[in-house]
């Protein structure tokens, strides 16, 4: 079977102080990770994080090991500045979500949340 991918929701917050945007895109995947799975993908300068059941496992285990409600993906976020970023989070439970945080300089934190198909 092909995996197909169906565009969820594109969105971007733009920023002010030098007119540029970061752009963010999350899709749907019929097959993702080494278990051909459905998951999510989200994409982001150049960058795609893969949501899929084996590496969201890995995660939720991670957050109650630390003891966290919903654990910041440090690896794969982008957080260079602290006055703009994409940080990405797992926060596990039933049914498990996908969060996205975006802020630019002249912005607030925009954060939305999917719920992952597994």
């Amino acid at each position: 079977m092909a995996n197909n991918k169906t565009i969820i929701e594109e969105w971007s917050v733009k920023d002010l102080e030098d007119g540029s945007s970061l752009r963010i895109s999350v899709v749907g995947c019929t097959e993702l990770g080494n278990e051909a799975k459905p998951g999510i993908q989200v994409c982001y300068m150049g960058h795609i994080l893969n949501y899929d059941p084996l590496a969201a496992e890995r995660w939720a285990y991670q957050a109650g090991k630390a003891g966290h409600a919903e654990y910041l993906l440090k690896d794969h976020s982008w957080m260079v500045y602290e006055d703009q970023y994409v940080k990405n989070y797992l926060i596990p439970g039933t049914p498990p979500k996908a969060k996205v945080e975006v802020k630019t300089r002249s912005s607030a934190p925009v954060v939305k949340e999917y719920i992952l198909p597994f």
